[in-house]
């Protein structure tokens, strides 16, 4: 069972457990720093390559983000693709990319690249791939999402990021996605640590809303990595939420979970709403008394998007 991330992570100074770990946390970004000296990025002339990544560890929309750079290039007849490391516990997203377009999936992500080279597509997009020095990207995209930000700022365990904040200095691009909220201080964050940087925004809009009757009462789970994102959303389109259950980011429900879910949700006399890459982890203990709503990430400068990917081939 996965476990949920520690509150102090998400506080906004780090707190003494914080300072506590910090030593460990040291000693981890010193050997994963020393173990880059080792690695040579391969680049590749016959496909263009999309990072989609992240330095907060989970809940900051790169999956989102990947669908919808996918979408505008295959507008524009790109044939593009998706690319994504083979991790067991990570087949909901696997699902919901290979229901957009073609997904090559292995446990080194330079092998299902060279697959996709094989099949002549023009576009590998990278959903996470930020950490993997295997690879020379042409473009690189840092996912943040407002709500939780950095958190407390420190690197894992002492806090929520993979590595060191000041390394956005390594990306052409970062996407701030979620509510909207608090967006001026962050971009300021950002431009004072890489003042070139170009950064995007988006938010998340629902895409089924006519399904559902907002004055009805919701029971809301999920196992995702930001699930205050989530019930903002929701709440933003005034669903009426009595009871919300969070669980740890890429959770496995057990048919014990579920019922669990359903008993509750009996007690509140109540509909229970989900995401849909929670529906896909649990749809094999799902009833029809569960129903999942669909979103997706709405761009708020497409244009400029769309201009940052298409200068990738007026590169070498």
């Amino acid at each position: 069972m996965k476990l949920k991330k520690p509150q102090f992570w998400d506080y906004k100074k780090p707190n003494i457990i914080a300072y506590f770990l910090w030593p460990i946390s040291i000693t981890l970004q010193f050997l994963n720093s020393f173990k880059k000296i080792f690695i040579s990025k391969k680049k590749f002339k016959n496909i263009k390559t999309i990072c989609i990544g992240n330095i907060y560890i989970g809940g900051t929309g790169k999956t989102s983000l990947s669908l919808k750079i996918y979408e505008i290039l295959s507008q524009k007849k790109f044939k593009t693709c998706f690319i994504k490391k083979d991790y067991i516990d990570q087949l909901d997203e696997q699902r919901i990319l290979e229901k957009k377009g073609k997904l090559f999936k292995s446990k080194k992500r330079l092998f299902a690249l060279k697959n996709a080279i094989c099949e002549n597509y023009e576009v590998a997009i990278f959903d996470d791939g930020f950490q993997d020095e295997t690879i020379n990207y042409d473009l690189k995209f840092v996912c943040f999402n407002n709500l939780n930000w950095i958190g407390n700022g420190l690197t894992i365990p002492s806090g929520p990021l993979r590595e060191n904040f000041r390394n956005i200095k390594n990306c052409n691009h970062i996407f701030i996605n979620g509510d909207l909220e608090n967006i001026d201080n962050i971009k300021k964050k950002i431009l004072e640590t890489n003042p070139k940087v170009n950064i995007h925004i988006g938010k998340y809009v629902p895409e089924n809303l006519k399904k559902f009757n907002i004055n009805e009462k919701y029971l809301v789970f999920s196992g995702i990595g930001n699930h205050k994102t989530f019930l903002s959303m929701l709440k933003k389109n005034k669903f009426n939420i009595v009871k919300d259950i969070e669980f740890p980011d890429h959770y496995n429900y057990s048919k014990k979970d579920i019922n669990k879910i359903i008993s509750i949700s009996k007690n509140y006399n109540c509909k229970i709403l989900t995401t849909e890459k929670d529906f896909f982890r649990s749809k094999n203990y799902m009833s029809d008394k569960i129903e999942f709503i669909s979103s997706k990430l709405e761009v708020l400068n497409e244009k400029k998007l769309f201009e940052a990917l298409t200068k990738i081939y007026e590169q070498n």
